[in-house]
């Protein structure tokens, strides 16, 4: 038998129906089946006292109301009759202790991706259930429900990364894209030295145009994971908030690329790369929308984690992008 592991990590939010204890929301009607029985003995059981609410799992135990195992719905419909139950149960099975909180039953629950969990005593007994259904209580309203599944996923994140070596594995691999589009930058801006040559009022507002686009593309991908979580996303979807990101962002390029060409051109006097600078910042703040939608939607759709992943990827496209419209723009000019 398998109880609750001891890796929860301090609340960050305070939801009253969470801190309460299991006891106080566990369902006592869980459906409890005699191991000793067979498949037909306990489908007789079931047609005489009935099933209240449609279980998920069914639970074998002892005469002493033990668990022995946990039987999954579908095998007992398809199982002989005279088949014995305890050849069809699960082990080990995953149990709630009753003195545990409702929120590190959820936390259990998300974690393992089950169902349901048995809320068993000191000696292993069970003393009900608690399901899906009960997180989802028609007394919770959906912003309290959107609270409810934000703090059960960060405490169920941050088990999974709960050591340094954990974090390493989980968020390193993207970090290398980031590192690669740093040392790919610094070739494509090494490529256009002569360029810079020509203009050394280039090398002044490249971070401003790099520091630019990171920025609206990180705002960008908030917002799109923001909306992954309500709606599964479909090519509609996607096509209809592609259609409202370039709309703001051909707007956001052209109030900056407008501040900085005017600062160029005022301050220091040089038309040429005035124009240069603002028209890259159109094109690459554009573009940086663009990567912080698309990017964590295709993350989504591949089952990855955007949350994660879409950081580092988005920034690391966006700078390589940027780089290129910076000075692929100026070249042609100068």
């Amino acid at each position: 038998m398998l109880r609750w592991p001891g890796w929860i990590s301090p609340q960050r939010r305070e939801h009253s129906h969470l801190h309460r204890p299991v006891m106080e929301i566990v369902r006592r009607d869980a459906p409890l089946l005699r191991a000793n029985a067979t498949v037909g003995e306990a489908l007789e059981h079931i047609r005489a006292h009935g099933l209240g609410d449609p279980p998920f799992y069914f639970y074998a135990v002892d005469d002493q109301n033990a668990l022995v195992g946990v039987i999954p719905t579908r095998r007992l419909l398809v199982a002989p009759p005279d088949h014995p139950l305890a050849d069809l149960a699960v082990r080990p099975v995953w149990t709630v202790p009753k003195g545990a909180s409702a929120l590190q039953a959820y936390e259990l629950m998300l974690r393992q991706k089950l169902l349901a969990l048995p809320v068993v005593d000191e000696r292993g007994h069970v003393v009900g259930m608690v399901d899906v259904t009960t997180l989802l209580d028609e007394s919770v309203d959906l912003g309290d429900k959107d609270a409810v599944f934000e703090t059960v996923g960060l405490h169920v994140a941050q088990a999974r990364l709960a050591s340094p070596a954990k974090a390493l594995r989980v968020r390193f691999p993207w970090l290398v894209a980031t590192l690669a589009s740093g040392v790919l930058c610094a070739l494509l801006i090494r490529l256009f030295q002569v360029t810079l040559e020509k203009s050394l009022i280039l090398a002044f507002f490249l971070t401003l145009a790099l520091g630019l686009g990171e920025s609206v593309s990180m705002q960008s991908a908030a917002v799109t994971i923001l909306a992954l979580r309500a709606k599964r996303p479909s090519f509609r979807w996607y096509a209809t908030a592609l259609r409202r990101e370039a709309g703001a962002a051909l707007l956001l390029g052209a109030v900056c690329g407008f501040i900085v060409a005017a600062v160029v051109w005022g301050w220091l006097g040089e038309r040429v790369a005035a124009v240069a600078i603002g028209l890259s910042l159109v094109l690459s703040i554009t573009a940086a929308c663009t990567f912080g939608l698309t990017i964590p939607t295709l993350l989504h759709a591949l089952h990855l984690d955007p949350k994660i992943a879409a950081g580092p990827l988005v920034l690391a496209i966006s700078d390589i992008w940027t780089v290129l419209f910076y000075f692929g723009i100026a070249t042609w000019l100068l």
